[in-house]
């Protein structure tokens, strides 16, 4: 090979990663200049003792260390920065196709002023709660689903495709005939509870194809998704939190100076106030990635040797708990709830996580989580087949054990995946990639509890 098309070849490759640094934030392009002229001196000082380009090039970016750890390290020293581009609406342009943040600010406001309308369309011309709570997230994640839509360029067809789909359940629960529970207090029946319970995991998902840019099909965008759920999580509970305060305060001031907020809190500030936390909390997730580390995956770090704990008192309380019979059944739905919460914690601790850095001590604390979740969850399954045995199915009975047997194989296969990874037979993205292409399997029992049980069940 020629020298000028070894130095075309360096020159691409320092190209290359010329682009991967700059797709982090809290590197500004003048980082970026001072880092590649660090790269380059280290090139040639490999070169000058012997190492071809390509070898001198590798070595040069392995010396430099973890990406994520010099962006930390550059946050650290150079806060000031970090700072400015924490700001809301930043004066620089955000590169996506032209458009300013300004603009897509503007953008964001109108679809939650939208939701906010849809709201208090609903609950002004709807009298039944039931009905009301049924409809509240159809009226509410299709304006979050247009956002999206609009900022990744998603073509009309997936729309289309996407909004028809999403009519199926908003059809089903609207037009099946529910019946009430009998009693002096009317209350729905539990298929219509698990209809309107299921249908926010069906709708949600729908919602991630259109924040995947419609590519559904790629691993790294599904991922991507999940990242995007853990985080709106937690800005929805900064934003909860803060409004809980301010409105507190603001009810405590005019409560003195007889002034009742109460009808203004219920017609107003509500039907908007939820929506358009919501879709900001969405916004702040878009804006703010890639700037400072992400908040859900710290969180794991914290709450995963808890959760252990825990699903091991749990199990503990499982099994001496007398016959499983006898297991309440108030107790065996709160470990499914634990058991969704250990799925969440494997979850974004893997999409945090460096998948070419070898297995460390918490990825077998992370491996123990998973085995107590599967002791616990084989434990709560042979409970409910029990129970079924003497009483029968009902439609709760029949959701509860649907639902532990989708967990029963997600988390088995991920402990498989797992312990082949820290024992060094498996990489890691076996691991990654197990996550996020199971996750169609959730939206496919939801959608099956939504249109399938009622009928089953006599709609009672």
């Amino acid at each position: 090979m020629s020298e000028a098309a070894r130095d075309d070849v360096l020159e691409e490759q320092i190209d290359q990663w010329r682009g991967f640094v700059r797709r982090r934030r809290v590197i500004s392009p003048s980082d970026v200049e001072e880092m590649e002229d660090h790269l380059r001196e280290q090139i040639a000082d490999l070169g000058a003792n012997g190492l071809d380009d390509e070898e001198a090039f590798l070595v040069a970016v392995k010396r430099m260390g973890n990406l994520d750890a010099v962006s930390r390290e550059f946050a650290r020293e150079h806060s000031h920065r970090l700072w400015k581009q924490l700001v809301l609406v930043p004066e620089a342009d955000d590169g996506s196709g032209g458009l300013t943040r300004w603009r897509e600010l503007g953008v964001l406001l109108a679809f939650a002023v939208g939701a906010g309308l849809a709201v208090k369309l609903l609950f002004t011309s709807v009298d039944d709660g039931f009905v009301q709570t049924r409809n509240f997230f159809f009226v509410v994640l299709p304006f979050l689903a247009g956002w999206f839509a609009w900022k990744r360029g998603v073509t009309w067809r997936v729309c289309a495709a996407v909004a028809a789909v999403a009519a199926v359940p908003a059809l089903a629960v609207n037009l099946y005939p529910f019946e009430a529970d009998p009693g002096p207090y009317p209350a729905p029946g539990m298929t219509d509870v698990l209809a309107f319970t299921h249908v926010p995991v069906v709708l949600w998902l729908l919602v991630g194809v259109l924040h995947t840019g419609g590519n559904w099909r790629s691993h790294d965008r599904r991922m991507d998704f999940v990242r995007f759920v853990g985080e709106l999580a937690m800005y929805l509970a900064l934003i909860a939190l803060g409004s809980m305060v301010l409105v507190g305060l603001t009810f405590g001031v005019l409560a003195l100076v007889d002034v009742d907020l109460e009808p203004f809190f219920e017609d107003w500030l509500l039907p908007f106030g939820v929506p358009g936390a919501l879709l900001v909390a969405a916004w702040l997730v878009e804006a703010k990635k890639s700037v400072v580390e992400n908040i859900a995956p710290v969180l794991t770090r914290v709450f995963t040797p808890l959760a252990l704990l825990m699903l091991v008192a749990d199990l503990v309380a499982l099994v001496v708990n007398g016959p499983l019979t006898t297991v309440d059944r108030e107790l065996l739905i709160l470990m499914d709830a634990v058991l969704v919460l250990v799925l969440f914690l494997l979850l974004y601790s893997i999409s945090a996580r460096d998948p070419l850095a070898p297995p460390n001590v918490f990825d077998w604390l992370q491996l123990a989580l998973v085995g107590a979740a599967l002791a616990v969850d084989a434990v709560a399954l042979t409970a409910m087949l029990t129970r079924i045995a003497e009483f029968g199915f009902t439609a709760n009975k029949t959701a509860a054990l649907g639902l532990n047997l989708v967990l029963l194989v997600h988390l088995a296969w991920s402990a498989w995946l797992m312990l082949g990874f820290v024992r060094g037979t498996r990489p890691f993205a076996a691991v990654e990639r197990w996550q996020t292409a199971y996750l169609p399997v959730y939206a496919a029992w939801a959608g099956l509890v939504v249109l399938v049980f009622p009928p089953v069940f006599g709609f009672v």
